[in-house]
């Protein structure tokens, strides 16, 4: 099964929850957090291959439970995210991690964000270490205990 098609399996089974979700908190800030937590999944090794980001990329563009937002946007800013990860992982996941905590005042935004970040930890069947400690860094930025999500 090709890495797409995990990604879109993996998606499903939260999108009845997470397109609720979506459309409940359908504004710039909730798309910039859920982006920059996307980019900061896709870089969990420090590194961001570019087949997986230009898949990542295609799945958030099609998405259903995104389509609340401009995919244009979307696509904009994951690659702004993941731009700013590989030029400087450091400062680039400063950066991102900022942009998600800007949620931790919104309880059930801040969740939808993380759920699509799970999504995408999960898309390859294979959701390990470096992306655990990811999605617990991002649960950390919007005040939410990682446990929640079993990370």
């Amino acid at each position: 099964m090709s890495f797409f098609n995990k990604l879109k399996g993996a998606a499903q089974s939260l999108a009845g929850d997470l397109q609720k979700s979506a459309k409940q908190f359908m504004n710039r800030e909730f798309a910039e957090a859920s982006m920059a937590a996307c980019a900061l999944i896709a870089a969990a090794d420090g590194k961001i291959d570019p087949t997986e980001r230009s898949k990542t990329a295609q799945f958030i563009m099609s998405n259903s439970m995104l389509q609340s937002f401009d995919v244009a946007t979307l696509k904009q800013k994951f690659d702004f995210y993941c731009g700013k990860l590989e030029q400087d992982y450091d400062f680039g996941k400063i950066e991102a991690i900022q942009a998600v905590s800007k949620l931790k005042s919104k309880p059930d935004a801040a969740r939808a964000a993380v759920q699509v970040a799970l999504v995408i930890a999960n898309a390859d069947g294979n959701f390990d270490d470096k992306e655990r400690q990811a999605v617990r860094e991002i649960c950390n930025a919007v005040g939410i205990n990682g446990s929640e999500f079993g990370v």
